[in-house]
Order: C-alpha cells, then structure tokens, then sequence
C-alpha cells in the first residue's frame, strides 16, 4: 500500500532528480504517548523548500510543516501547532525534523518533498509512525506466535481433502503477511486468512489451506513474515501431510517404527505450539465439515463478533498429542 501511494505522489507530483526521501526506513517506528520521534529528509541537490506530509488511513494526504532553505525558516500549515514541530541539524544534503508530545492521533505514514519552483515535488518512500498509549507496555518479544491445526480425521474421510489451521497470536505491529507453499517445491497454493485482529495490546490473525487429491501427500509449510521475526527470518512452519495425519489416527500396530507425525512433533522446536482441546478451547472450530460450515463459522464470527464455536466431541477433531 505504501509502494501504491508514493507511486500516485510521484504522478500528481512531476518527478525530478532532487531528492530522496526517507531513504532506507521502511519499518515503522513505534513511541509512547508523549515521546518525541524524528525523521531525516536525504537531499540529493539544492533545493528552495522541504516539506512534510503525513498519511492516514481514510483521510487525505496533509502537510505539517515546510522549511525554506533561503531564509531559514520553518512554516506550518493553517491548523497546526507551531510547537509540535521542530526542524535542525540541516544540511545542504538533509534536513531534520522532530515531533515533540506525541499522541496515538499523530500515528501515520510520514513522507517528506523537495522542491526547486514550489510547485514539482518530488516523494520517496515514507516512514509508519505508531503511537502507543503511555500506560502499555509491550513485551519483550513481540514476534508472531504459531498454534497449528491440523485436519480431522471426519473431514479426511468425509471430504478426501485436509485443512490445516495457521494461527499466529501475539505479534506487533500489526502488519503481517501469511501464505503456504509446498515443502519440496515452489508450488503456492491459494488459501483463505482472517481479518488481522487486536487482543489486548498486540494482535493476532489466522490463515487456513484445505488440500486434495495428490497435494494430500505433501507437507506444506505456513511462512510468515513479520518485521520482528529473530533475524528478520521468515517463519516456515512446517505441516505433515493430510495422509500422514490419517495413517497416525489408525488403531495401534506392534511394530518398532516410529508415527512420522509423532517423531516429527517430538524434533519440532518449542517455539510451535501444536493444539490440544483442553488447552485452547477458544480457537477449536468445527473441522468434521470443512471446508464449506467451517468457513461460514469463521465468517460470521469475524463479521459478527459471535463466541468462538467449540467442538464438544473428542472425535470430531485431530489435534497432535
């Protein structure tokens, strides 16, 4: 969406080779209520004006302030507080500026422009500010947090054909993005996600794939991509095959090997948490009837804010043990 935006600046706005804007920052910066935050402006040649501009969500682009390089002076716009912005540390290749007593409404998407006429701007990429209440207090680890859930054993049956469940909980920001892909190959394939929901002061979404037919041999892999992952690593969360989990339910057979799904949970990393009804009885959803009831339930529960459905019977539902 911020690619799109600085694209459309760009065509409202005639391009020249004079600036670069917010160069390199494409994380969002987060403060407290009542913090300061501050931007640099990267200036390519000499220019008359630098302006800043703030973006949010449903209302039009709106300049702040505007600095003219000449006469050294920093200018707000009609309605903006003149001590709510404060500029320094410039150069003929950049300009400061800072945001003093920040409150949650400051929150948006910074952008500065230079010009030469005061009328060709050029944009760059912006810089997502949010704003925290002054009170919260975000743990230390604030990357996303998978639950997985793999098919039952009534769909398989039933449906010849297995959904698995991605559920990542506690991250921040809120910015996140989840596909699947096949373990051994490039293949990804199409699969369903939930509204990006917050739950106390971080935030949490779900996405689910139902394979069939050959695909039901396959491990799949649920990647997430998330700016506070360790390392800036994407998470590849790993699934057993839908055939796997059917074979791995079946009446128990002396025989010295190993359940593929069972070694495969004893060797997983504890930073996956696989679900057990008792332990997460608020996100157990009516698999024996996937795909089709079991998306309808999701569906009206985001859209309607129902309790989350939960399954009574123990052999409705295939949970890792």
């Amino acid at each position: 969406m911020l690619r799109a935006l600085a694209l459309l600046l760009a065509f409202l706005a005639p391009a020249t080779q004079v600036s670069s804007n917010l160069e390199g920052t494409q994380k969002p910066i987060i403060r407290q209520a009542g913090s300061s935050v501050q931007f640099t402006c990267d200036i390519k040649q000499s220019v008359t004006y630098v302006h800043w501009y703030r973006y949010q969500e449903g209302i039009a682009l709106q300049r702040l302030v505007y600095y003219h390089y000449q006469y050294s002076r920093l200018m707000t716009d009609p309605g903006i507080s003149s001590g709510k912005y404060h500029t320094f540390g410039g150069t003929d290749k950049n300009r400061n500026i800072e945001v003093r007593s920040l409150e949650e409404r400051d929150s948006g998407v910074y952008y500065c422009a230079c010009d030469t006429s005061g009328w060709i701007k050029t944009f760059g990429r912006g810089t997502k500010l949010i704003v925290t209440p002054s009170d919260v207090r975000l743990p230390a680890d604030i990357s996303p947090k998978p639950t997985i859930f793999l098919p039952s054993i009534a769909e398989i049956k039933l449906h010849k054909a297995g959904t698995y469940l991605c559920l990542l909980e506690k991250f921040f920001p809120e910015v996140i993005k989840i596909y699947w892909k096949e373990k051994d190959g490039n293949t990804i394939p199409q699969s369903q996600q939930g509204n990006t929901m917050k739950t106390d002061n971080t935030y949490m979404k779900f996405s689910w794939l139902t394979v069939t037919g050959k695909s039901m041999d396959k491990e799949h892999k649920c990647v997430v991509q998330h700016e506070k992952n360790k390392d800036g690593v994407d998470q590849e969360i790993l699934f057993p095959s839908v055939n796997e989990v059917l074979n791995s339910s079946l009446p128990d057979t002396p025989s010295t090997e190993a359940s593929p799904v069972k070694e495969r949970e004893s060797s997983a990393t504890n930073t996956t948490k696989r679900c057990r009804k008792d332990e997460s009885s608020k996100f157990l959803y009516i698999f024996a009837f996937m795909p089709c009831y079991s998306i309808f339930f999701l569906w009206i529960n985001l859209t309607f804010g129902l309790p989350w459905f939960k399954v009574e019977k123990q052999e409705w539902l295939h949970f890792a043990e």
